[in-house]
């Protein structure tokens, strides 16, 4: 299960065998604001979004991007693991 940045619909996917999560985004120079993150009802509470997340911002970092959040699944998670939070723009926290 790889995330994977489709850009052509401005989003994160992850495949899963019973749906697709994605997190959805606006990239506007070299900063990435995370909109809204959605993992089918069925497949809930099982880690998908975390795993989304995290390899959204590999994929984040991997192009020495910065991110903004106005999803609050991405919020949490930034919470959760102080590891990315270099990776704010504008020194968010």
């Amino acid at each position: 299960m790889d995330v994977r940045n489709n850009e052509s619909a401005s989003r994160y996917e992850l495949e899963v065998d019973r749906g697709m999560a994605v997190a959805t985004y606006r990239l506007k120079r070299n900063v990435i604001t995370f909109i809204h993150t959605e993992v089918p009802p069925d497949i809930r509470r099982q880690g998908i979004a975390a795993r989304l997340i995290a390899g959204a911002l590999a994929d984040v970092r991997a192009h020495g991007w910065k991110f903004r959040t106005m999803c609050p699944f991405v919020t949490s998670y930034v919470e959760r693991h102080p590891e990315v939070r270099d990776l704010l723009a504008g020194g968010e926290a």
